[in-house]
């Protein structure tokens, strides 16, 4: 099963760009999308339909705002929207799969660099996520967990640590949480195969960021280390440019 996490920045901006091409030449088994920026009659199921996927969203409450997506060929054997946590599913930050031996959950986690309010959100999120995902995991055989985390884990994934010590996404306490959640029973896929620096999935739109690779790697398929030895091959893919960000994919069996 080939799965890729995208955070596409609004879907119908992606599209413009030229997204469903990029979807049918990459031909993904399921597709996890974070900010769709789109409400349920705003996206344009058809699209993808017609290449074979079933369709699942969930979008924030607020239009054009965050908002997640699972698009799967095979027909899991359940859909979960959202995680329980009004405050949450209200933002649409959450969705899963269930198929017969694994899920695979679409997570869109908060950003804090609008300010302190949102930073104190994010690491409330960052609490209630744990627990939450400490709870599925007695009942779910094995999960893969893809999508934005707004956390770069180390030095090595970010371009320029020193002068991003007090940055929202660096910070220390961020830091700590992923190295916790990791210990927990995570693998990180893509740093599993890879152990080279200069590996992005995000730029910011200032100063020709992506043009010269300053970028952060905040994007993870994270997998449960019951299905280590499963996973064939992991990547990050910086040449498909439908976003800020670009896509980050996962081979497993």
């Amino acid at each position: 099963m080939k799965i890729i996490t995208y955070n596409v920045n609004g879907i119908r901006a992606a599209i413009s760009k030229g997204f469903q091409d990029w979807v049918k030449a990459a031909n993904p088994d399921v597709l996890c999308l974070q900010e769709i920026k789109a409400c349920e009659d705003k996206f344009d199921r058809a699209i993808f339909e017609d290449m074979g996927y079933n369709v699942y969203l969930h979008p924030a409450v607020k239009k054009g705002y965050s908002g997640v997506a699972i698009l799967s060929k095979e027909k899991p054997n359940h859909v979960e929207i959202g995680c329980g946590m009004e405050c949450y599913d209200n933002e649409g930050r959450v969705i899963r799969a269930d198929y017969d031996d694994y899920s695979v959950m679409s997570v869109y986690m908060p950003s804090g660099s609008s300010g302190d309010e949102r930073q104190s959100f994010k690491m409330q999120w960052l609490d209630d996520f744990n627990g939450y995902i400490g709870d599925l995991k007695q009942t779910l055989p094995g999960m893969v967990i893809s999508g934005d985390y707004n956390i770069c884990h180390h030095a090595i994934d970010i371009h320029n640590p020193k002068s991003n010590a007090n940055s929202s996404g660096f910070l220390p306490e961020e830091r700590n949480w992923m190295t916790r959640f990791i210990e927990s029973g995570f693998v990180d896929s893509f740093r599993h195969f890879n152990k080279e620096p200069h590996n992005y999935s995000w730029w910011s739109y200032r100063a020709g960021a992506r043009s010269k690779n300053l970028g952060w790697r905040i994007d993870y398929n994270m997998v449960t280390g019951n299905l280590q030895e499963r996973m064939q091959r992991a990547a990050i893919l910086p040449e498909a440019k439908h976003s800020d960000h670009c896509p980050v994919l996962l081979d497993i069996i």
